[in-house]
């Protein structure tokens, strides 16, 4: 029975690392998946899922117009789908979410989402918020502060190494923007200045 899985954590958990992985356990007993990515994302290359490990895939684009739904559908027409993979998933619409579990529920086709839970803010995204109401099964992949211990908040920075306390949610960037912290180190740097 499928279902619809939400792998979140902060920034470098290994998320994308984690997706590639599921697509190439997939893909090695011959079973077929789809992949898709934010085209906001365009940190390496439109198109690509690329991990830190340096492990890489084509990825088909979405924005926040797609109907997810509808494109799954055209590609299950043209051959049998055993997984779909979905990388950026804070990026989704909430009906984008919906369409999502329509596949699932629908389609009978396993949907893996993986993204961010929070942005630099503390506030959940979207996608992300739509996916812990809806999806089956929640996943946190882990990653650590500089202080040990676990990493659950983003910090963003300015071009002085200042925490950055407003502006838009999403801003693409790296490691020389963004900063995964403990909730500590988080509210030291972002909460009490606000």
């Amino acid at each position: 029975m499928a279902q619809l899985y939400f792998y979140y954590s902060a920034m470098n958990a290994g998320k994308s690392t984690s997706l590639l992985q599921s697509a190439y356990n997939y893909n090695e007993r011959g079973m077929n998946t789809a992949i898709f990515t934010a085209l906001i994302d365009d940190r390496y290359q439109q198109g690509k899922i690329t991990s830190r490990l340096g492990l890489s895939s084509d990825a088909l684009l979405y924005d926040k117009d797609t109907n997810l739904y509808d494109q799954i559908n055209l590609l299950l027409a043209r051959q049998k789908l055993d997984c779909v993979l979905l990388d950026e998933a804070q990026f989704l619409t909430k009906q984008q979410v919906k369409q999502l579990s329509d596949v699932v529920d629908y389609l009978n086709i396993p949907v893996l989402a993986y993204g961010i839970r929070t942005d630099f803010m503390g506030e959940t995204f979207t996608g992300s918020a739509a996916l812990l109401a809806w999806a089956d099964k929640l996943v946190e992949l882990k990653t650590v502060c500089h202080c040990g211990r676990k990493a659950n908040f983003i910090i963003r920075f300015d071009q002085s190494g200042n925490a950055v306390t407003s502006g838009s949610q999403v801003q693409i960037g790296g490691n020389d923007m963004y900063e995964s912290v403990c909730r500590k180190h988080f509210k030291a740097s972002v909460w009490d200045k606000t």
